[in-house]
């Protein structure tokens, strides 16, 4: 088969490595992919990324199933594009992609079909939010409604920090329309998991859970960011709370799907709040998470592209996901100055010398040189009998990770 995997970050690059190793698959696009995707076995990096262009290729080329990585093109309709045009795509079409395109939406979706939430407004005025915030009970979380690359959640603490929020969402506009629109919903204290699911329409079923470190410095200090890194499977999500998130989350969720008729087969993720009060959804995504892919992948056992036509056919539903029992940490390394400005075409050291897996985002590979092209540059995973040990093997790996102004966070796994 050959396959067209969308995107460029690592996450794709995860993707592409994982489909790699299934014997189904002769060759993956790449479009436009990164200097990981350029190295990895049976990937061509083709440079591609308006939807139109890649419908084009995925004709001219006799592509038998596109894999859409990140968010934007799935909230642009791509699915529905390609669908329309007999194609197969792995992927909820435009309704379903508002899951994630719209926080007011989703928050809609889930008081309708009962799913477990924070309380929430919607505002499209903002004097009218301010006179909000002056009654409301603090910390606060504002969320941009559209997409914002991760970074549109504040928790604010008081009247003034949630005011300057507003402001910058909604006056000064830093989300280039994103925004414009917010919601303004009770803060909801304790600890997160980030569940990814595969599901056909027809049933949800869950990966390994992960835990993910957003923010940019030690002990969730700084602004958020894609995501710093992560482990799998989360220390908080025992059996218990597993099915409490089936339950309160997954089949309410699903009931929607269906009753909304809406098309959607691909990955659905999970973001949850676990508490003493139970399991909360604080947001859908629909495509796979980063760093959540990176640390998840390597502990599956299932070939993925068999997986993914499992749920193109819909036929999940006797599927029987396999999960190794080791434990996974993902560290990401970044440029000097992300998530601000940063300087980019740096040249990577190190890696050479590294036993573990290098997944590689933002990077171009450069007459036989790696180099910086982002801010997120790459991450390294690693497997290990316990989290301590996964930790260990992949900051002994980090440590040779070289470029100049290279960051990463020192606790991941620990808190």
């Amino acid at each position: 088969m050959k396959i067209l995997l969308i995107g460029n970050g690592g996450r794709e690059h995860a993707i592409a490595w994982k489909l790699s190793q299934s014997p189904l698959i002769d060759t993956i696009y790449c479009a436009p992919g990164n200097g990981g995707t350029e190295i990895e076995s049976k990937c061509i990096n083709v440079n591609l990324t308006q939807n139109e262009e890649l419908l084009k290729f995925s004709i001219d080329t006799n592509i038998d199933i596109t894999f859409v990585g990140p968010e934007v093109p799935l909230v642009e309709g791509i699915v529905d594009d390609f669908k329309s045009h007999g194609l197969k795509i792995f992927g909820p079409d435009k309704v379903g992609a508002m899951l994630e395109g719209s926080k007011a939406y989703s928050k809609e979706f889930m008081k309708k079909y009962g799913v477990k939430t924070a309380a929430y407004e919607n505002f499209i005025d903002r004097p009218k939010a301010i006179e909000y915030l002056k009654k409301a009970i603090y910390p606060l979380v504002i969320k941009a409604d559209g997409l914002a690359a991760g970074k549109g959640v504040v928790i604010c603490l008081n009247f003034q920090e949630a005011k300057n929020t507003l402001n910058s969402f909604m006056k000064e506009d830093i989300f280039k329309g994103a925004g414009k629109k917010v919601v303004i919903e009770e803060y909801i204290a304790g600890k997160e998991a980030s569940l990814l699911c595969i599901t056909d329409g027809e049933v949800i079923i869950p990966f390994l859970s992960a835990k993910d470190h957003k923010r940019i410095f030690d002990g969730d200090m700084g602004p958020n960011t894609g995501g710093m890194g992560a482990i799998a499977p989360n220390p908080y999500c025992d059996d218990a709370t597993l099915k409490k998130i089936e339950e309160h989350i997954i089949k309410p969720t699903l009931k929607g799907l269906k009753e909304e008729k809406i098309d959607f087969v691909g990955i659905i993720f999970f973001g949850v709040m676990i508490n003493n009060n139970g399991v909360y959804l604080l947001e859908y995504n629909v495509r796979m998470g980063d760093p959540e892919t990176q640390v998840i992948l390597p502990l599956m056992e299932n070939d993925l592209a068999e997986l993914i036509l499992a749920a193109l056919n819909k036929k999940l539903s006797n599927y029987k996901m396999r999960w190794s029992n080791k434990k996974s940490c993902c560290v990401v390394a970044t440029s000097e100055g992300y998530p601000g400005e940063y300087k980019k075409d740096l040249n990577i050291k190190g890696i050479n010398f590294i036993d573990n897996k290098v997944f590689f985002a933002g990077s171009k590979y450069d007459k036989g040189e790696m180099k910086t092209s982002g801010g997120r540059v790459l991450s390294v995973v690693a497997l290990g009998k316990t989290i301590e040990e996964a930790r260990e093997k992949a900051y002994s790996s980090m440590e040779k990770v070289n470029f100049q102004g290279v960051y990463y966070r020192k606790d991941i796994g620990k808190i």
